[in-house]
């Protein structure tokens, strides 16, 4: 009994037990029409994979930077101490889609083709649609909408708001922008008198810089500044007092 138990025994162990079994599925018609495409089109392209792989990142990167983030350098000391020369920031072309409009404290990066030059700017936003922006009041601040302005916190030291008075109303769809280096800039002050009056449309106006991100060293977020956060809508009482 002893010999036709045995036969038995290693008929079974030598089945492998259920948790010792490993099975793969085999790829579904989906995965494997994905792959043929991608071997396709890898056999196509000088390289292969590897330059079809560079490729889909290059095509990211352009629309990325044409539909969300644009990379932009600082040509020049008008918005300093804040932006210098050479600094990198990030300009978010979004900031002012769906709905969203620039608000006053608000850098910005515009086309100034027909307006400043032909060449993109960037600037503070001072004064929207409809406000009055005047400089400047018995203590040498910038007024908008009657109300002074402090903007201690950016502007160049040793600079004055401005050297030149003024007195404007900025249409709505524009905008009035200064830079922080008020002695160094060429900004809405200089162009009162030019095609526009100094006012940049809102439309021609490519982002908000929310970045700093060349040098390392000199790597921020931007934000808007709270000088702006008591001033009045131009429609309110008493705003072109």
């Amino acid at each position: 009994m002893d010999t036709e138990a045995q036969p038995t025994e290693r008929d079974r162990s030598s089945r492998p037990s259920g948790s010792e079994t490993t099975t793969s599925e085999p790829a579904g018609p989906e995965d494997r029409s994905r792959f043929a495409l991608v071997a396709r089109v890898s056999s196509w392209v000088p390289g292969g994979r590897i330059t079809l792989t560079l490729l889909v990142c290059l095509v990211f990167l352009l629309l990325l930077s044409t539909f969300v983030l644009r990379p932009f350098q600082i040509p020049s000391g008008s918005m300093e101490p804040g932006l210098r020369i050479g600094d990198r920031v990030l300009v978010n072309k979004l900031a002012y889609r769906f709905g969203a409009v620039p608000q006053r404290g608000d850098i910005v990066v515009f086309d100034g083709t027909g307006y400043f030059g032909h060449a993109d700017y960037v600037k503070r936003v001072v004064g929207v649609g409809g406000d009055r922006v005047v400089c400047c009041d018995t203590e040498g601040r910038i007024q908008v909408n009657g109300r002074p302005v402090d903007e201690s916190g950016f502007l160049y030291p040793g600079d004055s708001p401005s050297t030149a008075p003024f007195d404007v109303v900025v249409p709505g769809g524009t905008l009035f922008v200064l830079g922080d280096h008020r002695s160094d800039s060429s900004d809405s002050r200089d162009h009162l008198g030019s095609p526009g009056g100094g006012m940049i449309p809102v439309d021609d106006v490519i982002g908000r810089a929310d970045w700093i991100t060349w040098p390392f060293g000199h790597a921020t977020r931007l934000h808007r500044p709270d000088a702006y956060a008591r001033v009045p809508d131009a429609g309110r009482a008493g705003a072109h007092g």
